[in-house]
């Protein structure tokens, strides 16, 4: 029988040979590949900011080989259906000529989904995601089909081009453990994309691990403890975000319309966990939370106009309440 540490050196060991194959089609984008590897590990989703070419796609088609999961892609467009990513029940004949229904799956039946500028889908179409991201299950035709775990999905968004979007529901929002921005790469990481697309456009990542060994990491990182100034710091961080209540923090009420939902907290701690492991360590600190924080947050809070006068972004005000909010 393993003891602890050594189920933490194993955990961090298999991390780096994930992120190792990743580096073979990947240049930059170090802490998305982090956060993307801890919302997999954690069971939550991703949305994902960044302008067209930086890797999105390709950073999920690598994971999939990678970890050696089914990847399957949903490009959201306005004429799409919600049976169009779910599925649909289909008739057909039987060998005895008899119509028999039947369930064609659609391509969210998948352990990694890429969604790909779901805010161009209309709402209903966004909705039909709603179930599958928090549930891991679909409900059609009044039959509930579930999915293969591990399942994640990861959705983009364009943040320049506004035209012919519909904007995420808070619920759907809500959903997703985090929003990560890919940024642009600089000049040097942007010439050895260059070199690296010049040799092969295909992902050339090895396989490093299975569904079954992230669910084994999973079930680690729900054990590790987290001592009760950590949580209690986690959850101020999230009632802070909040104007209304009472004892509220100077910059909630100076620049935030409306705060984060309980599973911000959730999520923090959740996360959390799995960052302290990839680190090597069996217990959570406050350097984990506050490092989740703006990833877990900024979608999940909404500043008011004092914040735009003052040109303050929601990673702004977030590090704002951070500072104020004490260990």
């Amino acid at each position: 029988m393993e003891n602890i540490n050594e189920r933490v050196q194993k955990f961090n060991t298999a991390i780096q040979s994930v992120k190792t194959q990743l580096r073979r089609d990947l240049v930059g984008q170090d802490e998305v590949v982090d956060n993307v590897i801890i919302a997999i590990v954690a069971g939550g989703n991703v949305l994902l900011e960044g302008v067209p070419g930086v890797g999105k796609t390709r950073l999920v088609r690598s994971l999939g080989k990678t970890l050696n999961l089914p990847f399957s892609r949903i490009q959201f467009t306005p004429d799409l259906m919600p049976s169009d990513v779910t599925g649909t029940e289909i008739m057909r004949k039987d060998e005895q000529g008899n119509m028999q229904s039947e369930f064609r799956r659609g391509p969210i039946f998948a352990n990694l989904v890429l969604a790909d500028e779901i805010n161009r889908a209309t709402p209903k179409t966004q909705s039909a995601m709603l179930e599958v991201m928090q549930e891991h299950k679909v409900t059609v035709a009044g039959n509930t089909y579930k999915m293969e775990e591990p399942f994640f999905v990861l959705a983009t968004e364009n943040p320049i081009e506004q035209d012919g979007t519909y904007p995420l529901p808070e619920a759907q929002m809500d959903r997703f453990m985090f929003k990560l921005i890919m940024k642009f790469p600089s000049d040097k990481e942007l010439m050895d994309i260059v070199k690296m697309t010049q040799i092969t456009m295909a992902e050339t990542a090895e396989v490093a691990m299975d569904g079954h060994d992230i669910l084994e990491m999973r079930e680690l990182a729900s054990q590790v403890p987290v001592m009760d100034e950590v949580l209690d710091y986690a959850v101020r961080l999230v009632s802070g975000t909040h104007p209304e209540i009472e004892g509220a923090s100077d910059t909630a009420k100076k620049y935030v319309k409306y705060g984060a939902s309980p599973r911000a907290a959730q999520a923090l701690i959740t996360c959390a966990k799995v960052r302290a492991l990839m680190n090597g360590n069996f217990n959570v600190s406050y350097a984990d939370v506050e490092a989740l924080a703006l990833p877990v947050l900024r979608h999940r809070i909404k500043i008011n106009y004092t914040a735009i006068n003052d040109k303050l972004t929601v990673d702004g005000v977030i590090a704002k309440l951070i500072g104020e909010i004490k260990k």
